[in-house]
């Protein structure tokens, strides 16, 4: 003789509060299942990211060598034609002009941010407000 909710038992003969009681159980194994399902794949993709991340940030360290092995060049390229110390003043002041300008451009993108309020839903909001007192006179009268 088989016992309720296990396999092998006829659902028909079991009651209504049995049921329910089997799907209650066969319902938070289910969630448990899917959450454990859930955590598996994030850590699975959560390595990967830090895989990638790694990645990313080895490829930053030697971008800025690059850019290192390029500066040297522009001095040497100088340096053809002037002292060695002129030429990487020279280089350096470009560079620091370039970088002048970036911050400068950066600077005037946050000011026009900012400030970081909805301007536009707040003058909506307003307008709602406006609407609605102008609804309560004339309904008043």
């Amino acid at each position: 003789m088989a016992t309720p909710g296990h396999p092998g038992t006829d659902p028909r003969d079991e009651s209504v509060g049995e049921l329910l009681k089997q799907l209650s159980r066969e319902t938070s194994t289910l969630v448990r299942q899917e959450l454990d399902l859930a955590k598996a794949e994030l850590s699975q993709k959560g390595k990967r990211a830090g895989v990638g991340a790694g990645l990313i940030g080895g490829a930053g360290v030697i971008g800025l060598l690059a850019g290192g092995a390029l500066t040297a060049c522009f001095i040497a390229l100088l340096d053809l034609a002037m002292t060695t110390w002129l030429a990487a003043l020279i280089v350096a002041v470009v560079y620091g002009a370039i970088a002048g300008v970036l911050a400068l451009q950066g600077r005037d993108k946050v000011q026009d941010a900012a400030p970081a309020v909805p301007e536009q839903t707040v003058e909506t909001l307003k307008e709602d407000a406006e609407w609605a007192k102008n609804r309560k006179r004339s309904a008043a009268t």
